[in-house]
C-alpha cells in the first residue's frame, strides 16, 4: 500500500482532513528547502507537494511564478529537487511527497529514468500540470510500475465524461481546481466547490482534493468540510516570497502560517 493512500486512510479513520502545502524546491535558496518541508509536517501537513522549477509554469499565478525563478536563478534542476527529497528522507520516512511540475522537466530526464530515480529516494506521488490523460499511457506504465503515483486535474470546467476519464487514469487522489484560472489570483466559491465534489464523487473512489484559492484558515475549515485534502500553495509562496532576503526565518514563518490552518480544520471538525 502506497504512503498516500495509507495517510488518507488514517486521517479517515481518525476524521480528519489531510492539508497539503506546496513550496518550490530551491526557493529561495535550495539549502533551506529541506527545513521547511520538515517544519511544515511539525505544523500538521500530512502530505508534501514539491514543485519542480520550471521557466514557462502556465497554470501558476505571479506568486509561484516568481517562486521559480528565484528557483531557477539558483540553478535548481530536477536532479536537486529529487536529492533534496533524498535529504528529506533521512529524518521522515512516513510523509508522502508528492514532485508537482510540467513534463519538459521530465520528458528531459527520460520517464523510465526519472521513475527509477524517484523511486529511490522516496517520491510517492506526481502531478503532472500538462499531461492529459490521453497522452499519459506510457507515462502511466512506467510510474505504475514504479510505484508512484500519478495524480491528475479537475476543473470547474470538467464535464462530467471527462471526469469520469479522468478518474480511470488517476492515482491516489484527484486534485480539483477551485477556480477558473492561474494560482493565487481569485476567492473560491465554497458552494459551486461542493456542487462539483459531489458530482466527482460520482465518478471515483479516490480521495479529492481541493487546491487554489485558499488562503487562510478560514478557507481552509471550509473546504475541509467538503473535501479529502485541502492544498496551500500561493498563500505559502508569497510568505517566502517577503522573506527572501531572511530565508533562515522561513521554517517557522511557514510553520506558523499552515498551523493556523491546521487549527482551523480541526476545530471546525471538533465542532462538527
Amino acid at each position: 500500500m502506497s504512503r498516500i493512500r495509507q495517510c488518507f486512510e488514517k486521517l479517515k479513520a481518525d476524521g480528519q482532513t489531510a492539508l497539503i502545502p506546496y513550496i518550490t524546491a530551491g526557493d529561495p535558496e535550495p539549502w533551506v528547502t529541506v527545513s521547511i518541508l520538515h517544519a511544515l509536517v511539525d505544523a500538521g501537513a500530512n502530505i508534501l507537494e514539491l514543485g519542480i522549477p520550471f521557466s514557462d509554469p502556465m497554470s501558476d499565478g505571479p506568486v509561484i511564478q516568481k517562486a521559480c525563478e528565484r528557483a531557477l536563478k539558483n540553478d535548481v534542476s530536477l536532479h536537486d529537487v529529487l536529492d533534496i527529497v533524498r535529504q528529506f528522507r533521512e529524518k521522515d520516512t512516513e510523509t508522502p511527497i508528492v514532485l508537482m511540475g510540467y513534463a519538459n522537466p521530465l520528458e528531459a530526464m527520460g520517464y523510465k529514468e526519472f521513475a527509477i530515480n524517484a523511486q529511490k529516494v522516496g517520491v510517492d506521488g506526481v502531478l503532472t500540470v500538462d499531461m492529459p490523460p490521453e497522452e499519459s499511457d506510457e507515462f502511466l506504465s512506467i510510474m505504475d510500475e514504479h510505484d508512484i503515483d500519478t495524480i491528475f486535474l479537475v476543473a470547474p470546467t470538467t464535464s462530467v465524461e471527462r471526469m469520469a476519464k479522468i478518474a480511470q487514469y488517476a492515482r491516489g487522489f484527484i486534485y480539483y481546481v477551485s477556480i477558473k484560472g492561474v494560482t493565487g489570483t481569485a476567492s473560491l466559491d465554497v458552494a459551486e466547490v461542493t456542487e462539483k465534489m459531489a458530482t466527482l464523487r460520482q465518478c471515483t473512489d479516490l480521495p479529492l482534493g481541493v487546491g487554489f484559492g485558499i488562503r487562510d484558515g478560514k478557507s481552509a475549515a471550509e473546504v475541509a468540510e467538503i473535501a479529502d485534502a485541502v492544498v496551500v500553495g500561493s498563500a505559502l509562496v508569497r510568505c517566502i516570497e517577503e522573506h527572501a532576503s531572511r530565508p533562515e526565518e522561513l521554517p517557522a514563518a511557514l510553520a506558523g502560517l499552515l498551523a493556523e490552518m491546521r487549527h482551523a480544520m480541526n476545530t471546525n471538525a471538533t465542532a462538527k
